[in-house]
C-alpha cells in the first residue's frame, strides 16, 4: 500500500482506548499538513483553510500587522488556549522565510533541576577553579578530547563542574561521556541547535568521585559528532571545576574501580557496547573493604533508543510495507549485575528521551528529564564482601536483556537485545582498618540469594482491515520481580513492578505507549549499630505519535506525559542516583504537545508546548514550574532570568528538510539520511 495515498481519518474508540488505559488520548490518521485540530481537537477555529486565509481571517484581525507583532500576538493566543500550536508554525514558515529578522539572540536551553552552587564556604581555605576543557567538537566521532587534570594544591572536600556549550546550525542530539581515567563520571547529551544558535550550562555535584579527583588523571570527554553540508552544527564546550573546602561530614568512597573497556591508555572512550562487547572485568578487592556499591550507567541508542516503544520480535514485520521493520525484544528491559556468575542486583531503567526524541518541538528550550545528566542507579553489593575480600580476583559482569516469546506463547527473559546500549559501571569501595572478614569455608562466604523467576503477563493482537492488510497491533507487558541477598552483616532487597500497554494503528503510522515502572529497594547493615537505606521510585510515561506522509512532505503530531519520582531515606555517601546525600525527595513531571513539518528539499518547522514541574527536598528544597511554547518561555516560577527572543517563537531551518521520520527522531517510517 502506498502511504502517500492515505487520506482517511479515524479515532480509537473509547472501548479500545480504555482497554489500553489510553482513554484520554485521541489518535489520528491524517496526511494533511495544516490540520491544526490534530494538536488541539477541542479548538473550534476552522483550520482547514490554507495559511494565507488563516493570516487574513485570524480572529485577532492581524492582516496589517508586521511579522513581529503577528507572531507575538498569536503566541499570546496560544498561551491562553485560543489557538492551537501549529497554526503559528504556518504563519512563521510563510512570513519569516520571506523576511529578514533583525535579532541574532542565542536561545538559552536548560534542564529543570535543583541548582548546584559553585561558591565555596565563607571561611573556605580552598576555593580554586580549574579549566578542564575548552574544545570544539566538530567532526569528532571516534576523536574524543584528551587532556590531563592535576589536583589543586589546597585541601578540598567538594568538587562541582560547570559544562557550558554553544552551537549554531543544524545537528542531531549527541551523547557525551566524561571519564577520569577509565571511570565514567558524567554522562550527558546535547541539545539540537538552531540557525541563530543555542547555549546551555549544567552544573553538577562531583564530590562522590573525590577518590579520583585527589590524583592526577587523564581526562577524556567523548562527544561523537559528524559534520556535513546538511548537518553543520559543531559543539563548542567549556568545562571547569571548582574545588572548595566546606567542612562537610559526608563520607565519600576511598577507592573507585571502573567496570569499563579501560581504553584511556589509547586515548579512547571506555564505554562498552552491548550486546557486541563482553561487559566483564575482574578485580581483587582490599581485605578491609567495609561497604561496596556498584553504579551502572546505561542508555539505549539506535534500535534501542526508544526501547520502551519496541514490540515483540515476532511482530516486527507487521507493517513493513508502510513504516518498515519495527524494533523488537518487547518494550521491557532489565540491566543485570553478576558477581562470579551470581545475580547481585537488577535495574529497570528510566526511559530517557533525548532532545531529538519523539518530536523536536518538545525540547526547546526545556530539555527532557535528566537529558543533561543521566542518573546512574546503584546496587549495594556489600552482602558479597565475605566472598570478595578473600584475596582472589572476582568477576563483575553487566548484561542487558529484554523479552522473547516462547513456543507456548508466554514470555521469558531474552539472551540479548537489539543494537545497542552504551554501558559502564563503577565500584565504590569504603575501607575500614578492622573490616577484614574471617577466613571460613567458601560456602559461608557466598551470600544467600533468593531470586525467583520474574513473572510476565503479556498480550499480543494483530488485526487486519477490510482488505486483509495489517492495520492495528496492540500489545502489553506486566512484570514483577523480587530479589533478596543476605549475608551475616548485610542485606539487599528489591521489589519491582512494570507495565506497558502499546498500540500501533493506521498501519503503523500512529503509536501510543503507556508505561509505568516502580520499585522499592532496601540496603541494610545488620547489627546494633546497623543502618538501613530505603529507596522508592516511580517512572510514569505516556507517548503518542502520529505521522503524516506524502511524496514530498511529512508531519509529526506528538503528545507526551512523563515523570520521575524518587524518595530516599538515606544513602551511603553521595548517590549517583539521587544526586545528593542523606534523605531526599524528588518529584518532576513533563507534559505537552508538539508538531513537526518538513518538506523534502525545502525547509522544516517545529512547534511545541511543554510544561515542566519540579519539586525537590534534599539539603534544600526547590520548586519550579515552567512552561514554554514554540521555544519561548511563557511562564516560570524560577526567579533567575531566562533568555527569550522573537526569533525563538518559531525556529525555521533554512537547510533542506529531512525526507523521513526516522531521519528526524531515530524511529518510525523511512530511512536515515
Amino acid at each position: 500500500m502506498n502511504i502517500a495515498n492515505i487520506r482517511r481519518s479515524r479515532k480509537i474508540s473509547k472501548v479500545e482506548a480504555k482497554e489500553l488505559s489510553l482513554d484520554h488520548i485521541t489518535i489520528y490518521k491524517e496526511s494533511r499538513l495544516d490540520t491544526c485540530s490534530e494538536l488541539k481537537p477541542s479548538v473550534s477555529l476552522d483550520c482547514n483553510r490554507n495559511q494565507e486565509d488563516f493570516v487574513r481571517n485570524c480572529p485577532c484581525q492581524i492582516k496589517t500587522l508586521c511579522m513581529a507583532l503577528s507572531l507575538m500576538f498569536c503566541a499570546a493566543l496560544i498561551w491562553l488556549g485560543y489557538l492551537p500550536l501549529e497554526c503559528i508554525s504556518g504563519i512563521a514558515t510563510r512570513q519569516v522565510s520571506a523576511s529578514t529578522s533583525n535579532t541574532t539572540e542565542v536561545l538559552e536551553v536548560f534542564q529543570v533541576y535543583q541548582p548546584v552552587s559553585t561558591t565555596g564556604g565563607a571561611d573556605s581555605a580552598c576555593n580554586d577553579e580549574i579549566l578542564l576543557m575548552d574544545h570544539v567538537f566538530a567532526y569528532s566521532y571516534g576523536k574524543p578530547f584528551v587532556g590531563y587534570y592535576n589536583p589543586p594544591k589546597c585541601n578540598f572536600d567538594t568538587v562541582r563542574i560547570n559544562l557550558t556549550v554553544t552551537s549554531r546550525g543544524r545537528q542531531y542530539d549527541r551523547l557525551a561521556i566524561m571519564y577520569l581515567g577509565d571511570a565514567e563520571v558524567f554522562r550527558t547529551s546535547t541539545a539540537e541547535p538552531t540557525t541563530n544558535g543555542i547555549v546551555w550550562t549544567y552544573i553538577k555535584e562531583m564530590s562522590q568521585y573525590n577518590a579520583l579527583w585527589k590524583e592526577r588523571q587523564k581526562l577524556i570527554f567523548d562527544l561523537g559528532n559528524l559534520i556535513s553540508d546538511v548537518y553543520t552544527g559543531s559543539f563548542n564546550a567549556t568545562l571547569t571545576a571548582v574545588f572548595s573546602q566546606r567542612g562537610t561530614t559526608i563520607r565519600t568512597a576511598d577507592m573507585i574501580l571502573p567496570i569499563s573497556a579501560c581504553k584511556s591508555a589509547s586515548n579512547a572512550s571506555s564505554a562498552l557496547i552491548v550486546p557486541s562487547d563482553n561487559v566483564e572485568i575482574a578485580y581483587r578487592l582490599p581485605s578491609n573493604t567495609a561497604r561496596a556499591i556498584v553504579s551502572i550507567s546505561a542508555c539505549g541508542q539506535s534500535t534501542e533508543e526508544f526501547w520502551w516503544s519496541n514490540v515483540f520480535s515476532p511482530d516486527t514485520e507487521s507493517f513493513v510495507n508502510t513504516v518498515g521493520e519495527l524494533y523488537g525484544y518487547s518494550p521491557f528491559r532489565e540491566i543485570q549485575l553478576y558477581i562470579d556468575g551470581l545475580l547481585a542486583g537488577v535495574i529497570w531503567p528510566f526511559p530517557i528521551i533525548f532532545t531529538g526524541g519523539v518530536s523536536p518541538g518538545f525540547w526547546r528550550p526545556i530539555v527532557g528529564i535528566d537529558a543533561f545528566d543521566l542518573r546512574q542507579p546503584e546496587i549495594d553489593i556489600s552482602p558479597f564482601l565475605p566472598l570478595l575480600t578473600d584475596g582472589r580476583e572476582h568477576c563483575f559482569e553487566i548484561k542487558i536483556v529484554g523479552l522473547e516469546i516462547q513456543a507456548n506463547g508466554t514470555a521469558r527473559l531474552s539472551d540479548s537485545v537489539g543494537s545497542y546500549w552504551v554501558v559502564t559501571g563503577n565500584i565504590f569501595l569504603y575501607l575500614e582498618g578492622d573490616a577484614s572478614y574471617s577466613r571460613t569455608d567458601q560456602w559461608k562466604k557466598v551470600p544467600q540469594i533468593t531470586a525467583p523467576t520474574p513473572q510476565f503477563t503479556i498480550t499480543r493482537l494483530l488485526t487486519k482491515d477490510e482488505t486483509g492488510v495489517n492495520d492495528t497491533l496492540s500489545y502489553s507487558v506486566v512484570a514483577e520481580r523480587t530479589l533478596s541477598i543476605t549475608s551475616t552483616q548485610f542485606t539487599w532487597h528489591q521489589s519491582l513492578k512494570y507495565s506497558n500497554s502499546g498500540l500501533l494503528n493506521q498501519q503503523g503510522l500512529s503509536q501510543a505507549n503507556h508505561q509505568l515502572t516502580s520499585g522499592k529497594i532496601s540496603a541494610a547493615e545488620i547489627g546494633v549499630n546497623g543502618s538501613t537505606d530505603d529507596l522508592a521510585f516511580e517512572y510514569p510515561l505516556f507517548v503518542n505519535t502520529t505521522y503524516g506522509i506524502t511524496d514530498t512532505e511529512l508531519t509529526i503530531n506528538a503528545h507526551m506525559d512523563r515523570g520521575l519520582d524518587i524518595a530516599a531515606t538515606g544513602v551511603t555517601g553521595i548517590s549517583t542516583y539521587t544526586l545528593t546525600s542523606g534523605p531526599s525527595r524528588l518529584h518532576t513531571r513533563q507534559w505537552g504537545s508538539a508538531f513537526y513539518h518538513s518538506v523534502t528539499g525545502g525547509g522544516s518547522t517545529s512547534a511545541g508546548d511543554t510544561t515542566d514541574v519540579f519539586e525537590s527536598i534534599a539539603e534544600q528544597s526547590y520548586h519550579r514550574n515552567v512552561r514554554a511554547i514554540n521555544a519561548s518561555v511563557v511562564s516560570d516560577t524560577d526567579v533567575r532570568p531566562q533568555t527569550t527572543s522573537l526569533q525563538a517563537i518559531q525556529d525555521v531551518l533554512l537547510s533542506p528538510g529531512r525526507d523521513s521520520v526516522k531521519s528526524i527522531i531515530g524511529r518510525g517510517p523511512g530511512g536515515k539520511n
